[in-house]
């Protein structure tokens, strides 16, 4: 294919289960899905990693997190191994973010051209809490975000207003321009939490209508998995629910911001298209990670169930197909080679082995091969590994029990067929399959090891334990509020 500019635009916190295009019935994203139905959306993409920091460093790299050791949201990407955006400026183009970066910060050369209004983790440090996985803390902060869910604004909408105007501006300006592909990364943070949406949103699904979250009763999770069970007392989000209402509150916020999104997706997709510029761009749309948003009383994101490790991927422009849905599994890894065969430039050679392939060709070839998602951060008591091998997910936890669900049958995963005689060839395949692009043990240990030697630098437990933690990281211009 010819080359093109490269509009990608991510957003944080996005589950790909919330969108029209992905089949929910009551959400509002026509802007999103007027993007697929004139490009592809793959049915089956994932996160490398379900937090924020270490899904951006595979994204940004290409790599899984076990190859490049950004674990966790206070160890992160720091501009030391070569991303695509290294790639594309030292191939002459210009490539431009605006919006969070979520790196460790703008004084590192993490490879753009320019950082406009860049959020990086907070103050360098990050979130140290998530090192402490033995025993796992109580994070009180996640109590604020039922108190805080509802109808209202935020620093986090107006920061993507911000963002949403700034790329607007940015393509405004690129009308009529000749010369090299360029690359504009647009990175909106909501619906990352908090669950507040301004009324225009918010109003767009009455309470008493929004579909409470499946699995919400202990007695409809038996028997529960330790690594969840575990997972559900450290980061205490459902104890903060006071009732159902409190509940409905956070559903509709959580389904405004998503809608507000979509009219923030729309207007810079109007101003690629008012600047002349949308039958050279090719655009990619896709999310850090997802939201449990409830399910199995499970709220924010830090598992492998579709509602957290899925995302959703939709790519339009020219060349590409048109109205396609694409079942094979891609990952955020997919983007690396995806934007660097699209503006043209050629595979280096220190990047031979990436695990990650253009997504175009997933949808031409459909190869067969194993994709990853991988967990070792906050309330992960053990590391926790993914993998797809057609309709079947297989889930492998170090030291504890493995789970395999059927996701036609079972796309609710409320079965777990590992330990079923039946299933034992099957899993036992998965275990090797997962053994080839990764050795779980080894990759717990090394975490583990990094974070432990994060803790003893840092002053050890009590010293983590003392700053608190804070429920999600500030906007630019704003302060970190510590529990």
């Amino acid at each position: 294919m010819k080359p093109t500019n490269i509009l990608f635009i991510l957003s944080d916190e996005h589950s790909r289960r919330v969108l029209g295009c992905y089949g929910h019935k009551t959400i509002r994203t026509p802007n999103l899905d007027a993007l697929a139905a004139r490009g592809v959306r793959f049915l089956d993409a994932y996160t490398n990693s379900p937090i924020c920091v270490p899904a951006r460093a595979s994204l940004a790299t290409g790599r899984y997190p076990h190859r490049i050791g950004f674990w966790d949201n206070a160890i992160a990407y720091d501009g030391s191994i070569p991303s695509w955006h290294h790639r594309l400026r030292e191939a002459g183009h210009e490539v431009v973010s605006i919006g969070k970066l979520h790196f460790r910060s703008a004084d590192d050369d993490n490879g753009f051209s320019q950082e406009v209004m860049p959020l990086h983790i907070n103050d360098g440090i990050g979130d140290p809490m998530g090192w402490l996985r033995d025993p796992l803390p109580v994070r009180k902060a996640t109590l604020r975000l039922a108190k805080d869910a509802g109808r209202g604004d935020s620093s986090y909408q107006d920061y993507d207003g911000k963002i949403t105007a700034a790329a607007v501006d940015w393509l405004k300006a690129r009308a009529g321009a000749d010369g090299k592909p360029w690359c504009l990364f647009v990175s909106l943070v909501c619906p990352h939490f908090p669950l507040i949406a301004r009324p225009a949103f918010y109003d767009l699904y009455p309470e008493t209508e929004v579909p409470l979250p499946a699995l919400r009763d202990p007695a409809e999770r038996v028997p529960d998995h330790p690594y969840i069970a575990a997972f559900r007392e450290c980061q205490i989000y459902e104890k903060g629910f006071v009732d159902e209402a409190n509940v409905r509150r956070a559903i509709a916020a959580y389904f405004g911001l998503v809608s507000s999104t979509d009219h923030n997706v729309g207007r810079i997709l109007a101003a690629l298209d008012r600047a002349g510029l949308s039958g050279t761009t090719r655009v990619l749309y896709s999310a850090d990670h997802g939201d449990n948003l409830g399910t199995r009383g499970l709220w924010g994101k830090s598992t492998m169930y579709e509602e957290s490790a899925g995302v959703p991927m939709i790519m339009a422009g020219p060349g590409l197909p048109q109205g396609v849905a694409c079942r094979e599994p891609v990952t955020l890894a997919d983007a690396f080679p995806t934007i660097l065969g699209w503006a043209g430039v050629p595979p280096h050679p220190d990047d031979s082995d990436l695990p990650g392939m253009p997504l175009d060709a997933v949808v031409r070839d459909a190869p067969r091969r194993t994709v990853l998602c991988e967990y070792h951060a906050t309330g992960a008591a053990t590391g926790a590994f993914m993998i797809r091998k057609g309709r079947f997910k297989f889930v492998y936890y170090v030291g504890m029990p493995t789970q395999l669900f059927d996701l036609d049958a079972d796309p609710q995963e409320e079965r777990n067929l590992a330990p079923e005689p039946g299933y034992a060839r099957l899993a036992a395949d998965c275990e090797r399959e997962l053994r080839a692009v990764v050795d779980p043990e080894a990759a717990d240990a090394r975490a583990k090891a990094d974070q432990a030697a994060r803790i003893a630098e840092f002053g050890g437990r009590a010293a983590i334990e003392r700053r608190g933690s804070f429920a999600y990281s500030p906007a630019p211009g704003t302060a970190a509020v510590f529990n």
